[in-house]
């Protein structure tokens, strides 16, 4: 599995106050981020596995909607994420 829990506990510590921190925006993100990337190149080997591709869009429209409630109320975290995942060119 792509996804462990001590995966999971790396990702909240990097990008969230602590690996317990689960509800944060910002891990959430980080989360979203790590997922949309695995599927990603799941789909690059298996173009015709819409099951994952409807998973992909979905997932980004998850990380969207949490970017920009990011983007309207805090936008020095919002800054920071984009900054530290890389999102935006």
């Amino acid at each position: 599995m792509y996804l462990t829990k001590s995966t999971k506990e790396e990702i909240f510590a990097e990008n969230g106050a602590s690996k317990k921190d689960t509800g944060s925006a910002e891990g959430q993100i980080a989360l979203f981020t790590h997922r949309i990337n695995h599927l990603s190149q799941h789909l690059k080997k298996n173009p015709k596995d819409f099951n994952t591709e409807r998973s992909l869009v979905k997932l980004v429209g998850k990380r969207k909607n949490l970017l920009d409630y990011l983007k309207n109320k805090k936008i020095d975290r919002y800054r920071s994420i984009i900054k530290k995942l890389e999102l935006r060119k």
